[in-house]
């Protein structure tokens, strides 16, 4: 089955292609058929080869041509697949399929049905190309283009020029990023004279002495494209703006492909990163500090989707600080739990905006919990989940890993442990606030519709995971389940403690239960059938601050481009500027020079004739 995985990728392309050149003229259930299916069987073929793969791990390359062959640098379209991959792949596919399943009720009577899908099928498919890319350079070639898909995607309704605005801001944001990982890669083929991933991890610790300087930038540079792609400090700000998407959208983007890119390419690159403690350790600062900062903004927004814009940079922040403290298990545990109450969250939210005609505003809903059931259990199930309610959610045993490692692993600190717990605490509070007036208290306006099976059967799926996929990695007091770190460290080194004996973890258990079950009962206390008014809740200079994200965007207005247009301004009419507009005004006097000599008398035209005739003669005979 491993030969398929080829098959894998192109399933995704192939629907894109059948309904770019075909979809406007078939009827729409076909082109949901073509959309949904087509990534389906990814799904399929990938549980079949994954099946395959646990029975003989060893990495698998599948080369399928030659891409080009310039002066030595022949890089090839090839596929690497290993644990690491494996688990990309699976949570792309697997998680797509569901998001497509729901879109084709969700967008049925939206005027670009096909286009949406088209946009959503290449969107899987090249994420799929970056993770399983062999070399850097295909892995680029995935990297840029779920940059272009998310700017297609998150401007889709491009009528609205705020939308507009919100793709041109993600692209335009990620671009920093996308620039710093393009001159990393450059180092890299100068100093190895390969393009190659895997030769490049091989050489890496022969040629560099750890905490040398190249290796330190290179790392550093590395992280300059993953801080952009998965939306971390300084480079967050596009994300929130990215909820212009539809909701399906949303969903993807932020459970299964281009913001869990940047997770995927440190863990991919790890060896690196462990040659450069400083940039790893930079890694873990970011997260921790990432994490505060967007729960602190989630904590304040009144959109729903903004609240999962900023849990997800959060989560992210998470993934983050474990793999700056050399957690890859753990961080890849998470991203794995993330996705699914992630996607579930976002296509919960869907829903209930579907119905509401569109309204976002949670001070505007309420009392949907008896309206909704269904959306409203899995919503909750989800919740939950986020907020790492302890024993009876995944993410409980995902996010209390990595608070526990922040604290316990070699390379965690106080510092680090306490920013997870303050995070911890945050999420359950804005994620049971988000809960308490969505679905509860007063009742602001009645739903004008109700989801079918399509929208339902995914939100249902996703929920049954996001309780129960926690329970393939258990603490030691619980069990000692350890499927997914004995998996991942096939390929990733194994993380190690601190001198602290692993029964110590049971206290940090209590605490962060303590801390997670604290939170939602301040939320019930503030937040539960309180009556809050239907209108824009109104906002002290402290809630305004965090509301509008710390004001990163009027910072960076301030600091980068008002000097720039400023700069730009006094420049205008530079040097070169002058050069040239003094050419055009020559090429435009001489123009109007002859033209005055076109005036259409023949005995003018013969007289300079006879006149040039004249000079030639004169030249000729008289020199």
């Amino acid at each position: 089955m491993k030969e398929l995985l080829w098959l894998i990728v192109a399933l995704p392309f192939a629907g894109a292609l059948i309904l770019a050149f075909a979809g406007r003229k078939l009827p729409r259930t076909f082109n949901a058929i073509v959309g949904v299916g087509s990534v389906s069987l990814s799904a399929i073929l990938t549980l079949l080869v994954g099946f395959e793969f646990l029975g003989n791990t060893t990495p698998f390359i599948q080369v399928v041509w030659q891409w080009f062959d310039v002066y030595g640098l022949s890089p090839n379209i090839a596929f690497h697949l290993d644990t690491v991959s494996l688990i990309f792949i699976f949570v792309i596919t697997f998680v797509g399929a569901l998001i497509h399943l729901y879109s084709a009720e969700f967008m049925w009577e939206d005027k670009g049905f096909v286009r949406f899908f088209v946009f959503m099928n290449l969107f899987v498919g090249l994420m799929l190309i970056l993770v399983l890319a062999d070399n850097l350079l295909l892995l680029y070639l995935g990297w840029e283009g779920v940059g272009l898909c998310s700017y297609l995607l998150i401007g889709y309704w491009y009528k609205d020029p705020k939308n507009g605005y919100a793709a041109r801001k993600a692209f335009i944001v990620t671009r920093i990023g996308d620039a710093a990982l393009a001159v990393s890669f450059y180092i890299l083929f100068m100093t190895f004279n390969t393009l190659n991933i895997q030769d490049i991890l091989t050489a890496a610790p022969s040629t560099w002495t750890v905490g040398s300087g190249i290796a330190v930038a290179t790392a550093l540079l590395l992280l300059g494209g993953a801080v952009g792609k998965s939306a971390q400090l300084p480079l967050q700000t596009w994300l929130p703006d990215a909820m212009a998407a539809p909701s399906p959208v949303s969903a993807l983007l932020h459970a299964a492909t281009m913001v869990t890119a940047g997770v995927y390419l440190i863990a991919r690159t790890h060896v690196l990163f462990e040659i450069a403690p400083t940039a790893q350790h930079t890694v873990a600062i970011i997260g921790a500090a990432t994490l505060i900062i967007a729960g602190m903004s989630a904590l304040y927004q009144h959109d729903i989707k903004k609240v999962l814009a900023y849990s997800t940079i959060s989560q992210i922040g998470y993934m983050f600080l474990a793999l700056g403290i050399g957690a890859w298990s753990a961080a890849l545990f998470h991203f794995v739990i993330h996705a699914f109450f992630k996607a579930l969250l976002f296509l919960g939210a869907g829903a209930v905006i579907w119905v509401m005609r569109d309204e976002h505003n949670m001070f505007k809903m309420g009392g949907l919990w008896k309206k909704l059931p269904i959306t409203f259990w899995t919503f909750l199930i989800a919740s939950a989940s986020l907020s790492a309610l302890p024993l009876i959610t995944a993410g409980y045993y995902s996010k209390d890993k990595i608070i526990w490692l922040a604290y316990a692993g070699d390379r965690g600190s106080v510092e680090l442990w306490l920013a997870a717990l303050v995070g911890a605490f945050i999420t359950a509070l804005y994620t049971f606030r988000m809960v308490f007036l969505t679905f509860f208290g007063k009742s602001h306006a009645e739903p004008t519709r109700r989801p079918g099976w399509i929208i339902t059967i995914p939100l249902i799926i996703l929920a049954v995971f996001s309780f129960a996929g926690g329970f393939i990695e258990l603490p030691e007091d619980m069990g000692h389940l350890t499927l997914i770190s004995d998996f991942v460290e096939k390929t990733l080194p194994t993380t190690t403690l601190s001198v602290l004996q692993p029964s110590t973890e049971l206290i940090f258990q209590i605490i962060s239960a303590v801390v997670a079950i604290a939170a939602v009962f301040l939320a019930y206390r503030l937040y539960f059938n309180k009556p809050f008014p239907a209108a824009e809740p109104q906002r002290n200079a402290v809630q305004r601050f965090f509301f509008k994200g710390w004001d990163f965007d009027l910072l960076y207005d301030k600091v980068i481009v008002e000097p720039m247009v400023f700069l730009s301004r006094i420049n205008k009419k530079d040097f070169i500027d002058q050069f040239y507009a003094g050419l055009a005004y020559i090429t435009r006097q001489l123009n109007a020079l002859f033209s005055a000599t076109q005036n259409g008398q023949l005995r003018w035209y013969a007289m300079v004739v006879v006149a040039g005739a004249i000079i030639i003669l004169t030249v000729i005979f008289f020199p």
